[in-house]
C-alpha cells in the first residue's frame, strides 16, 4: 500500500534495521514452498455447514492444510475426512490463503527484486480473474459474495488481492492479464460488497477496508470518501464503533477483529496521500482502541471469552501481535503499548490458530519462541524498525470502562471481572452480572464464550446457565442492559457494584479472600439462581448426601440436590493440579449437574446455589485457603472468618476488621449506555383489523367462512427482505391474509400469490447447513403473537404434501398453543388456513390490540438456503441471519374488532 516512492525509502529502513531485515529474509524463506509448487486454486465456492471440516469420528474441527484439498486430519483421532462438505469447507480457507501468499510474494518481490515471487503472484491474480464470474452469487449467509458464503470474507480476501496487485504495479511487475484480472474481481465486488452495507458491525469495518483498497486502485476518489468518511464509514466506526474507552461494543473477540480491519482499511487510505490518524480525536481514539484489550487482558494472557467470543485465544498470536506493531506508532508517552507488546513476546508461543484474517502460518509447526521475524508480509510495510518497551514494566491496573461495565479487580495475581454493562447486540449473551475469577495460574471461573455457530451447543453457551451469572424463575435473562452502580478502590481493596433489573450484585475483593453477594428484590416469591462453574475436581466438603434432583435445561443432565446434616454454610473444595480455591456458599440450596464445559472441553460437573426466600440474597466467600472461611448472614452485615464484617452504606461498602475500618464508596452517576450509532427503522408501527366471526371459519384451506372485509397485504419491496437478489415484484411474490377472532381462537387464512411452489419435504433428509431449522429454506410462513404476561408465541408452518398436511414447529423459546388448518393450491400460489388457540385467549375483548407479526417465507428451485421473505410489519433489508426469529419490537398490531 506503499507508492513507488515510499517503498524506495521503505527499503531503505528494512536494511537499516536488523528486524525488519530477518522479516524479510523469513518472509523470503516461507515463500519458497509456493514457488516451487503450484499452488491449488479451488474450483468451487466455499460452504458453511455443520459437517464440513467437523471430523466424523469425534466432532473435532480438521485442521486446515492448504497442499491437501482431499484429505483433512483430525488433530484429536488423527483420522482423515473427505469429501464434498469438507472440501467446500477447505475451499474457504483456502481462498483467503491464497490471497495473503499473493500479497506475501508481492512484498517480498517488491523488497527483494525477487522476480519468480512477482510473477507467481501474478499468476494467482489472474487465476481468480478467470474463476471469480465462475462463482455464483447465491445461497449465501450473511451478505453477497462469489467465492464465500459471507460478504465479509470477500472483503478480507479482496484486500489481499488489491495489496498484492498494488505491489506489482507500483514495481512495474504487474503484466497485463493480471492487471485485467484485477479489473474485472474488483469493479464486481467493489459493487457486491458495497450494496451490503451492515452499518455499525466488525464486518463492516472489513467491507470499509475493502472498498478502501478498491478506492486506491481504481483511483476512485468518490468511492474511497464513501468507504472513509460515509455514515458507516471507517472514521464513524473509529468513533462510534469503538467507545471512548477504547472497546468495541461486542466485546474483545470482536473488538480485535474490527480493529485489525480499521488499521488495514487506514493503511489503504493512506495509500491516497489521506491521514486520518494525523486528526488528535482519531489518534486518540485508534490508541485507545489498542490500550483496551491489554486492560482486560486474563493473567495467562488470553482474551475474556466475553460475549461471542472463542475461549482460551491468546493475544500473543501472531495477528494480534500485528495490531499493536501496526497501531503503536502514534501511542502517547506512557502510553504502554511497547511495554504491552514486549510482555507478549516475552510469553512462550503459543500454537498458531485459524482466523479469517490470519493464514500466515497455516501448514507451518508453530515456533518455541516468538519473534517480529514470525509476522506477515503487511509487518513488512508497516511495523516500526525497533521495539524498545520491557515486559516487566507492563502491569495492568484495575479498571473500570465504562462503555461495556466491565470492572476489572487486580489484587496481587488475583484477576476478577463483573460485567455490568451492554447487552452485545447479536453477539451479546444473556450473561449480565456474570462472575470471572482466574487466580495463581487457574481459570477459576470462566466465561466459556461461544464454540462453533453451527453446532448444537451454541444454545447452550448463549444461555444465562452456561454463565457465572444470577438467573430469576429458571429462564435465561432477557436482552437488556446492566448498570453499575459503585466501582472503586482504596489500598488493597476494590468492589463493583452492579444492577440487572431486581438483581444486584456485590463483589468485593481484599487481599485474602472475595467476597460476592447477590440479592433479588421484590414482595413476591422468585426463583433466584448462581451458577457457578468452577475449574478442576470439585468437592463439597460440609457433611451431607446427595439426591436426585430436576433442573429443566437440555443440555444439563445428572442433576442432583445437597441435603447438608447442619443449617451452617456450605463448603466446596475445587482443585487443579497443586492449586486449589475453596468456596463458602450461604442463604440457598445447591445442586450439581453436568453440562457442556467451555468449547473443545469434555462434559464437565457445576454447581448451582438457589433460594425462594424474599428477598432473596445468596453470599459466596472464595479463597485460595486450605480451607473455606466461616461466613454468618445477618440482616444489616456479612461476617466472615477472618474477623472482617462488610455492610452495605449510604456512599459504598463498610469492611469493619481488626486492622481498622475500610470505606469503598465510587458511586456511579447515571449515564447513557454507550451504543454505537445505528441505522434508524422507519417510526410507524403496522396497523390491521381481526374481525370477530360469529362462526368459526372452516380452516379446511379455503376461505369458507372468513370475514374478508379487512385484508392485511404483503407486497411492496419495504416488505421484502431479500438474499442477493431484489423483490421479483407482486405478480411473483406477494400475498393478502385475514385475521378473524372469537372465544376460542385467532382464525388467519393466508393466500401467497407464487407461481411456483417450493415445498420441503416432511421426510427430506436433514441440511446439516447450521443451527437454523431447515424448514425456513421452504415456501411457508411465520406467524408472531405477543402474549398478555410478556411471551410471545411464534411458529414456522410449512404445507406438507403428506397425511399432515401442515407441518408446524414451534420457534424456540416460544411459548406453545394448538394449532390447527390445511392447505391448498390455487391458480396463481397456495393458501394456508389456520385456527391458533392461544393461553387465556377467551379474555380478550373488542378493542383490545394484539402485537402481531407475518412472515412468508420464499423458496426457489435449485437453491440451498431461502431467496427472502415478506414480512407484513415491514422494514425490509436483509434475510440473512434471520433464521425464524423476530425481535417483537418490530411486531405491527391487531386490533380485535
Amino acid at each position: 500500500m506503499l507508492s513507488g516512492q515510499a517503498l524506495a525509502e521503505r527499503r531503505d529502513q528494512v536494511r537499516q534495521s536488523a528486524d525488519l531485515a530477518r522479516l524479510l529474509a523469513r518472509l523470503s524463506e516461507r515463500a519458497r514452498p509456493v514457488l516451487e509448487r503450484d499452488p491449488i486454486v479451488p474450483p468451487v465456492k466455499a460452504l458453511l455447514s455443520s459437517d464440513g471440516g467437523i471430523c466424523p469420528r469425534d466432532g473435532s474441527g480438521l485442521l486446515f492444510d492448504p497442499w491437501s484439498p482431499d484429505a483433512h486430519r483430525c488433530p484429536r483421532c488423527g483420522e482423515r475426512a473427505n469429501g464434498e462438505r469438507h472440501h467446500r469447507w477447505w475451499a474457504r480457507f483456502q481462498h483467503l490463503w491464497l490471497a495473503e501468499r499473493a500479497a506475501h510474494l508481492a512484498a517480498v518481490a517488491a523488497f527483494n527484486g525477487d522476480a519468480r515471487a512477482a510473477r507467481r503472484a501474478a499468476e494467482l491474480l489472474a487465476a481468480y480473474g478467470e474463476l471469480y464470474p465462475t462463482y455464483p452469487n447465491s445461497d449465501n449467509v450473511l451478505g453477497p459474495s462469489r467465492p464465500f458464503f459471507s460478504t465479509y470474507l470477500e472483503s478480507i480476501w479482496i484486500t489481499n488481492l488489491v495489496a498484492a496487485a498494488l505491489l506489482l504495479r507500483e514495481t512495474n511487475a504487474l503484466d497485463d492479464s493480471a492487471g485485467r484480472a484485477m479489473d474485472l474481481i474488483g469493479d464486481e465486488s467493489a459493487a457486491l460488497i458495497g450494496e451490503f452495507n451492515e452499518g455499525f458491525s466488525n464486518r463492516q469495518t472489513w467491507h470499509n477496508a475493502a472498498l478502501a483498497a478498491l478506492a486506491v486502485w481504481f483511483e476512485d476518489e468518490e468511492l474511497l470518501s464513501g468507504a472513509l468518511s460515509g455514515p458507516a464509514g471507517l472514521l464513524a466506526h473509529a468513533l462510534q464503533g469503538f467507545a471512548p474507552d477504547g472497546m468495541w461494543y461486542e466485546g474483545e473477540n470482536y473488538h480485535l477483529f474490527a480493529l485489525r480491519g480499521l488499521l488495514v482499511g487506514l493503511d489503504f487510505v493512506r495509500a491516497a496521500d489521506v491521514d486520518p490518524r494525523e486528526e488528535v480525536e482519531v489518534s486518540d481514539r485508534v490508541q485507545a482502541a489498542l490500550l483496551a484489550p491489554a486492560l482486560t487482558a486474563l493473567p495467562d494472557g488470553t482474551f475474556p471469552a466475553r460475549k461471542d467470543a472463542r475461549f482460551g485465544v491468546s493475544l500473543a498470536q501472531p495477528m494480534y501481535l500485528e495490531l499493536w506493531e501496526a497501531g503503536r506508532s502514534g501511542d502517547r508517552p506512557g502510553g504502554g503499548l511497547e511495554d504491552w507488546l514486549a510482555s507478549l513476546y516475552a510469553r512462550p508461543a503459543p500454537p498458531a490458530e485459524s482466523f479469517d484474517s490470519y493464514l500466515h502460518e497455516s501448514g507451518e509447526p508453530p515456533p518455541r519462541e516468538r519473534h517480529r521475524s514470525d509476522l506477515s508480509w503487511w509487518m513488512l510495510l508497516s511495523m516500526p524498525p525497533s521495539i524498545a518497551g520491557e515486559a516487566a514494566r507492563w502491569q495492568p491496573p484495575t479498571v473500570f470502562l465504562e462503555s461495556q461495565g466491565l470492572a476489572v479487580l487486580r489484587t496481587g495475581g488475583r484477576y476478577v471481572s463483573v460485567e455490568s454493562g451492554i447487552h452485545g447486540g447479536g453477539h451479546g449473551h444473556p450473561d449480565r452480572l456474570h462472575l470471572t475469577l482466574h487466580d495463581g495460574g487457574v481459570h477459576w471461573l470462566p466465561d466459556p464464550g461461544t464454540g462453533s455457530y453451527v453446532a448444537r451447543d451454541l444454545f447452550w453457551y448463549r444461555s444465562t446457565l452456561a454463565h457465572n451469572a444470577p438467573r430469576v424463575d429458571g429462564r435465561s435473562q432477557p436482552p437488556g442492559d446492566a448498570v453499575a452502580e459503585f466501582f472503586a478502590v482504596a489500598g488493597d481493596w476494590s468492589w463493583v457494584q452492579g444492577r440487572y433489573g431486581d438483581v444486584r450484585r456485590t463483589v468485593v475483593s481484599g487481599p485474602e479472600y472475595l467476597l460476592d453477594v447477590v440479592d433479588l428484590s421484590g414482595d413476591e416469591e422468585r426463583l433466584l439462581e448462581v451458577p457457578w462453574h468452577l475449574a478442576g475436581e470439585i468437592t463439597v466438603t460440609t457433611p451431607g448426601r446427595w439426591e436426585r434432583a430436576l433442573l429443566e435445561d437440555e443440555f444439563v443432565t445428572a442433576v442432583e440436590r445437597f441435603v447438608p446434616e447442619t443449617e451452617s454454610p456450605l463448603a466446596v473444595r475445587a482443585r487443579v493440579a497443586d492449586q486449589q480455591l475453596s468456596l463458602t456458599l450461604a442463604g440457598g440450596e445447591l445442586l450439581r449437574a453436568t453440562a457442556p464445559g467451555t468449547p473443545g472441553a469434555p462434559p464437565t460437573r457445576f454447581l448451582l446455589c438457589r433460594s425462594r426466600v424474599v428477598p432473596a440474597r445468596l453470599v459466596a466467600v472464595l479463597s485460595a485457603r486450605d480451607a473455606a472461611e466461616p461466613v454468618r448472614v445477618t440482616a444489616d452485615h456479612i461476617e466472615i472468618g477472618t474477623g472482617d464484617q462488610h455492610r452495605q452504606i449510604v456512599d459504598g461498602w463498610q469492611i469493619d476488621g481488626p486492622p481498622g475500618t475500610v470505606r469503598l464508596a465510587g458511586r456511579r452517576v447515571p449515564t447513557t449506555v454507550f451504543e454505537p450509532l445505528v441505522t434508524k427503522q422507519r417510526p410507524y408501527v403496522q396497523e390491521g383489523v381481526a374481525r370477530w366471526v360469529d362462526v368459526p371459519p372452516a380452516t379446511d384451506g379455503t376461505l369458507d367462512g372468513f370475514d374478508l372485509s379487512e385484508p392485511l397485504t404483503l407486497d411492496h419491496e419495504d416488505q421484502y427482505r431479500r438474499s442477493e437478489e431484489p423483490y421479483p415484484g407482486a405478480e411473483e411474490l406477494s400475498a393478502t391474509a385475514w385475521a378473524n377472532w372469537d372465544d376460542e381462537a385467532l382464525y388467519l387464512a393466508v393466500e401467497i400469490v407464487k407461481p411456483e411452489l417450493v415445498l420441503r419435504p416432511g421426510d427430506a433428509p436433514p441440511l446439516r447447513l447450521d443451527n437454523e431449522p431447515d424448514d425456513i429454506h421452504s415456501d411457508g410462513l411465520q406467524v408472531y403473537v405477543a402474549l398478555p404476561d410478556g411471551g410471545v408465541f411464534a411458529a414456522l408452518i410449512v404445507p406438507d404434501e403428506g397425511d399432515a398436511r401442515l407441518r408446524v414447529r414451534p420457534v424456540r423459546g416460544a411459548e406453545p398453543a394448538d394449532i390447527t388448518g390445511d392447505w391448498t393450491l390455487t391458480q396463481s400460489g397456495y393458501l394456508i388456513t389456520l385456527a391458533i388457540r392461544l393461553p387465556d385467549w377467551s379474555l380478550r375483548r373488542r378493542g383490545d390490540t394484539l402485537p402481531f407479526d407475518l412472515i412468508v417465507n420464499e423458496m426457489r428451485t435449485g437453491r440451498e438456503r431461502r431467496a427472502g421473505q415478506l414480512v407484513w410489519s415491514g422494514r425490509g433489508g436483509w434475510v440473512w441471519l434471520r433464521g425464524d426469529r423476530q425481535p417483537p419490537a418490530n411486531f405491527g398490531t391487531l386490533a380485535l374488532a
